[in-house]
């Protein structure tokens, strides 16, 4: 039996230089925004007194912090392979999407405390319109921003870019609510419009965070999607039954930027090697060209006849070998090594 890993030569969407070069441009276009926008918000702030402006800056200088971190991501995780990672960086972005999700739920507890701590000490705005015009431009500037950074985390499948665009777009919902608050106050008179507002704008992007730290852990703890199951499912069975070869044991993982494949292929005893590794190679190659990201396919190639009984004889092994772990363990003895 051999297996046969897809050479590190092939290349998905992420692989070419004008993928990497438009993917660091949108993350340093996201830098220069968000440094903008936490400047445009801090004058709004400072000429309004709004808590729900204020909770507004709080969300910007958390958006800052965290799209530094997510710049790093976007370059650590485009390094290739080494020896010390021989499975790439890609897995990174997992990181960069949980601490930006934590980032927004910090940012969401604090704008619920300030919106409290404010309503409680006494509500005191002026220069509504001038501040409403400013978080206006800062709602239009962040929504565009968003929806291209999830355009292209989307195109060149990154992680990184999405969660950023996310990010970026509950900022824009957050001044949206902002402007809500500061109209409604002023066509009132009720300053109370404020801080509530505020409040349930944080409730909205705390689940939006709560989202991002989700899909975080799912990706670092290799959680199978089962729509890319059935989908690779599909193409082994079609390949497999034109080819006259079986398929079995498949399993799929996100690693980021790319998904890695691994399977057993098995094949009639009178397949040579050559033919064998012929075909599996051929198969690796449709999978790659079917989906549309970087994949890394590993095979293992097995003969039909006699599979089952291979693979029972060594699960009774496995398991005897398992009990007489557990019995040691109980006794505390340990067989002498051979020497």
């Amino acid at each position: 039996m051999t297996e046969d890993l897809v050479p590190p030569d092939h290349v998905g969407a992420f692989s070419n230089r004008e993928a990497i070069r438009q993917s660091r441009f949108a993350m340093g276009l996201s830098l220069f925004t968000g440094f903008f926008m936490l400047l445009l918000k801090i004058v709004a702030y400072g000429i309004t007194g709004s808590a729900a402006i204020l909770s507004d800056a709080a969300e910007s200088v958390v958006h800052v912090l965290a799209v530094g971190f997510a710049a790093f991501s976007l370059w650590y995780g485009q390094r290739p392979a080494d020896t010390t990672h021989p499975y790439g960086h890609d897995r990174i972005s997992f990181f960069s999407a949980g601490f930006e999700g934590a980032m927004i739920i910090i940012a969401a507890v604090y704008i619920i405390y300030e919106a409290i701590h404010k309503w409680l000490a006494g509500l005191q705005l002026q220069h509504i319109t001038e501040g409403t015009a400013l978080v206006g431009l800062a709602v239009i500037i962040n929504g565009a921003l968003g929806w291209y950074l999830i355009h292209m985390g989307r195109k060149h499948h990154s992680l990184v870019l999405e969660a950023n665009g996310k990010h970026v777009l509950t900022d824009s919902w957050t001044s949206l609510g902002v402007i809500v608050a500061l109209m409604l106050t002023r066509l009132t008179g009720w300053l109370p419009f404020d801080p509530l507002l505020a409040i349930l704008v944080a409730l909205n992007i705390l689940w939006s965070g709560s989202k991002l730290v989700r899909r975080s852990i799912a990706g670092l703890m290799d959680e199978a999607d089962p729509q890319m199951q059935a989908q690779l499912t599909g193409i082994l069975t079609a390949a497999s039954r034109e080819e006259g070869i079986q398929f079995h044991h498949l399993r799929h993982r996100n690693a980021g930027n790319r998904l890695i494949v691994d399977v057993h292929l098995l094949f009639p005893q009178e397949t040579s090697i050559s033919r064998a590794h012929e075909l599996a190679t051929r198969i690796e190659r449709l999978i790659m060209n079917e989906l549309p990201m970087q994949v890394e396919v590993i095979t293992h190639l097995e003969p039909i006849e006699g599979h089952d009984e291979i693979h029972r004889d060594l699960l009774h092994q496995e398991r005897h070998d398992k009990e007489d772990e557990n019995e040691r363990k109980k006794t505390g003895y340990n067989p002498p090594t051979a020497r």
